[in-house]
């Protein structure tokens, strides 16, 4: 599935979040768009006429294009790219036949950003990808005091990890994960979380910041019950796992602006049994974990899924985990909408929502949030 130029020129897309590929191989491309669709929207080109126009026009984040490009070639049409002040940055990977010293030295010459060799895995792409789009982002991270800049880090690194696991078919590393959080976890005790969750509104991988935001705020949801150090680690793990599965999910199912319809609903609900399948593999993960992943969509009255539980069915974690999942979704910058503020998304989460969600819950969760806003 490829996005259109029409969808591409919505007004609420994200354009950075656009990807285009120019490879005169029909397969190649296919392939290499197909490995994209679970993050990026994908523009395909078998050839360079009109390139350079819809570059200006569209705005895209990143650009893959073959070595031997028909017409202009990968390392003639980047030189042109670069004379152009509107096109001059635009970050640009070459996908060599071959890594050659020639081919290699041709890339670095040229003044592309990066280049692959052919065959490459998809998560050599993903993260190649993400590296260019996000290196400013992440550069910024420096810049936070040392407990929050290590928090986004470690995760990040713990996050691209899995899903270099879920590509290979290998189970999750639960003690990466688990010592990833810790620097999380402090920053929440010490009530020095704010710059985490700024420090991500930027950054491409949506499943990343949803999972980072969403561990963030449980452990802060634990902070505010008093949970000791050990049971904050199974929030903030249990948060930053609870939704890997979407790594399956088509980017344009995760990102399509409006409601999904009943069939793209039930592709967005396998996310759930993805996520389980995936941490029960690991059999050292905790079982309070794979109840936040497993139970997060759950309501109070029994309308949510996988499982249709509902009332006494649901413990404390997965009433906690569903209203700090609702929060972030609500809250979340996505590529087609902006972020809402966090006292209009309590107000309706109180007032639209109190059949779904542990209203008691809710308002502890609602004073310890936003004591700490106050305070940033």
């Amino acid at each position: 599935m490829v996005c259109n130029h029409e969808t591409c020129n919505h007004p609420h897309i994200d354009h950075a979040h656009n990807v285009l590929v120019l490879d005169h191989h029909n397969d190649h491309r296919e392939q290499t768009a197909h490995a994209l669709l679970s993050f990026y929207n994908v523009l395909e080109y078998a050839h360079t006429t009109g390139v350079l126009s819809t570059i200006q026009r569209i705005r895209p984040g990143i650009m893959l294009i073959v070595e031997n490009a028909p017409s202009h070639g990968a390392y003639e049409l980047v030189r042109l790219l670069r004379l152009n002040v509107k096109t001059a940055k635009l970050p640009v990977i070459i996908l060599l036949d071959e890594a050659t010293p020639t081919s290699i030295a041709a890339v670095q010459e040229c003044g592309a950003d990066g280049w692959l060799a052919k065959p490459f895995p998809r998560s050599k792409l993903i993260r190649k990808i993400s590296d260019l789009l996000n290196r400013s982002v992440e550069q910024e991270w420096q810049n936070l005091p040392a407990i929050q800049s290590m928090a986004l880090r470690y995760t990040v690194e713990a996050f691209n990890n899995i899903a270099d696991t879920i590509a290979n078919g290998g189970p999750i590393a639960y003690d990466e994960v688990s010592v990833a959080c810790e620097p999380l976890i402090e920053a929440v005790n010490a009530n020095n979380f704010m710059g985490i969750l700024n420090g991500v509104k930027n950054h491409d991988n949506y499943t990343y910041v949803h999972s980072l935001r969403v561990a963030t705020m449980l452990t802060l949801f634990g902070n505010a019950i008093n949970l000791p150090p050990h049971e904050q680690k199974i929030l903030a793990s249990g948060g930053l796992l609870h939704d890997i599965g979407k790594m399956a999910i088509p980017h344009s199912v995760l990102n399509k602006p409006g409601k999904l319809d009943l069939d793209e609903f039930e592709v967005m609900k396998n996310h759930v049994t993805a996520t389980i399948y995936c941490l029960e593999q690991d059999p050292t993960i905790p079982k309070g974990i794979i109840t936040i992943a497993a139970q997060h969509h759950e309501k109070l009255d029994g309308t949510g899924y996988p499982y249709s539980l509902g009332g006494t069915k649901l413990n404390d974690l997965a009433r906690m985990a569903a209203i700090v999942d609702i929060f972030s979704a609500i809250t979340d910058r996505r590529v087609y909408k902006a972020a809402m503020p966090a006292e209009q998304a309590l107000a309706i989460m109180s007032d639209e929502m109190s059949h779904h969600i542990d209203t008691n819950l809710l308002g502890m969760f609602r004073e310890r949030f936003l004591d700490a806003l106050r305070t940033f």
